[in-house]
């Protein structure tokens, strides 16, 4: 066949439909809008989002005297091959900025805006509209704009079904206020806030063990069901039952709002000296980073609830207790660790603002490790 003769190439007819692409970006303002507050400066058409630092009305008083950006990016790994098994993707969305604004907030700092970045074969307006919705949500609850993002439209570079993420969050810390290891002395006291599940760490492993063992992802599975809590009128109802894949896919803790609320009400004295996102390499991997190389955190099995994801995991999976906590959060999703004569005043504070918090461990001499015992 002669080149005159060959029909003229498009990138449509490459695998990329450009006009899809650019409607579903398109149709997407009206969700991102939702999350937008008066910093977010409109930009109709723009290559970038415009975010202000500092508000100009007297009125919100949030301006800041040294400020300090600080940024963090991050995805939610191997989870989104179980959300493309079972078609439900709005909670990998949750996920994904709850895997940043956790992150940020460690260092004592305040979500500003957060980006995302979505790789997908194809454009499915179901797909795509589940997860940027559920992106949103997670933007809204932590109170940080989403200020746009990138779709990616690769058919030559992902299979059928499968698709990737990234997020990218930007807060702000005044200077003074930026969390140290330095600031942690011996005898401070950490509060451990639980986790809602597995979270998004661990989840190659997780996967491994229901492939191995067999288990069926749309089965109720008894001893994953959560024990009725106690009311004051005696045993609540019990929630509705829920398969092996909704309980895998509950999304990781959004920690942002209750941390920073908590912080804003301490503006003299730094009450809190440390904190630490727990998520792959559990407990002891993370809490270390909050330490100075001349103290410990001497950490209690047993002073905090283990969701029944982890025994069952374990089980099912024959792993041993130290690769467990070694993977995973064990139902501990964020700690704080606080001046002693702070502690029962910031774990009220946090519980007020609904987390489960328990008094788990202390600071002791040693040389920048975790003691879990």
């Amino acid at each position: 066949m002669s080149r005159a003769e060959r029909k003229p190439l498009t990138y449509a007819a490459a695998g990329v439909d450009i006009d899809e692409k650019d409607s579903f970006t398109e149709s997407l303002d009206a969700v991102l809008r939702r999350t937008h507050g008066p910093r977010v400066i409109p930009n109709p058409g723009g290559f970038a989002g415009l975010f202000r630092l500092d508000y100009r009305a007297r009125l919100f008083a949030r301006n800041y005297k040294d400020p300090v950006l600080v940024a963090c990016c991050d995805g939610v790994g191997t989870k989104v091959k179980l959300a493309a098994e079972l078609g439900v993707f709005d909670t990998v969305g949750i996920d994904l900025v709850a895997m940043n604004v956790n992150d940020l907030i460690v260092q004592g700092a305040e979500p500003l805006f957060f980006l995302d970045y979505i790789a997908t074969p194809r454009i499915d307006r179901k797909f795509l509209g589940d997860l940027v919705r559920g992106i949103a949500e997670g933007c809204r609850r932590s109170g940080c704009a989403l200020l746009g993002g990138e779709t990616a439209h690769m058919p030559d570079l992902y299979a059928k079904g499968d698709f990737d993420l990234a997020g990218f969050c930007v807060g702000v810390v005044e200077l003074s206020r930026v969390q140290k290891p330095a600031r942690v002395k011996a005898g401070d006291v950490i509060l451990g806030l639980s986790s809602d599940g597995v979270h998004s760490n661990g989840y190659t492993l997780v996967r491994k063990v229901v492939e191995q063992a067999g288990l069926d992802l749309n089965t109720v599975y008894e001893e994953l069901q959560p024990v009725p809590a106690k009311g004051r009128r005696g045993r609540k109802a019990a929630p509705q039952p829920r398969t092996l894949g909704q309980v895998l896919l509950t999304p990781t803790r959004l920690y942002a709002d209750p941390i920073v609320r908590m912080l804003r009400s301490y503006q003299v004295k730094n009450v809190v000296t440390g904190m630490a996102h727990i998520t792959g390499s559990g407990i002891g991997g993370n809490l270390c980073r909050a330490l100075p190389p001349t103290l410990d955190a001497s950490v209690q099995k047993g002073s905090w609830e283990i969701p029944p994801v982890f025994p069952f995991l374990q089980r099912h999976g024959n792993i041993r207790d130290e690769e467990m906590y070694r993977i995973f959060n064990m139902g501990l999703g964020y700690c704080v660790i606080v001046k002693p004569g702070f502690a029962d005043s910031v774990q009220q504070k946090l519980e007020k603002l609904g987390e489960r918090v328990f008094r788990v461990g202390k600071v002791v001499k040693g040389s920048g490790e975790v003691r879990l015992g």
